[in-house]
């Protein structure tokens, strides 16, 4: 069965958000605990490239079913996760990539690389890192896991921060964020 990606986002009430992201029923890689650990011979680049044996990886329906079973260990690596097996995967940066975000009742929706929605607040909060003149914003967003907002997202976070005054934060979901890394 082809993979259908979501309407856009723009397009998306925030109660049309939550049900997108109810219906993504995720495994539950957190509860695994696989005897059998190896090595995926993938990786993950910078700008949220997925490679296997030095190859990317075109197909983003395979992209989406691997980012499923990602998660990150304690000591900050990663990993993919069955109940049977637990393969390490390289991650350059954030395994994951904000695309998009639109700001809908008072909350900030953003849409990541693997079609995946993600509602900032206080289960998936933003963290700015980096420096005043290279700043980098993360969301968090499930098992230990971070999405790198983009150049576009970030200028669109930023223009919706102004919006809200000159003191570079944005609020969702009850939660203010800063824009500005301390």
């Amino acid at each position: 069965m082809p993979y259908t990606p979501p309407p856009e986002l723009a397009s998306l009430s925030l109660a049309e958000i939550a049900e997108q992201v109810a219906a993504r029923k995720l495994p539950p890689v957190a509860e695994w605990a696989p005897t059998h650990e190896g090595d995926s011979h993938m990786r993950i680049d910078a700008a949220g490239t997925w490679y296997h044996d030095g190859s990317p990886i075109t197909r983003p329906a395979m992209v989406r079913a691997f980012s499923g079973l990602l998660r990150r260990e304690e000591d900050g690596s990663h990993s993919l996760v069955t109940p049977f097996q637990k393969l390490a995967i390289a991650v350059e940066d954030a395994p994951l990539v904000a695309v998009d975000v639109q700001r809908r009742d008072g909350a900030l929706a953003f849409r990541l690389n693997t079609d995946d929605l993600v509602v900032a607040g206080p289960d998936h909060a933003l963290a700015a890192r980096g420096d005043a003149d290279t700043p980098a914003i993360y969301l968090h967003v499930r098992n230990g896991l971070e999405a790198r907002l983009n150049r576009s997202t970030y200028e669109q976070l930023a223009a919706l921060s102004l919006e809200e005054g000159d003191d570079w934060t944005v609020t969702s979901g009850g939660e203010t964020f800063s824009l500005r890394p301390a």
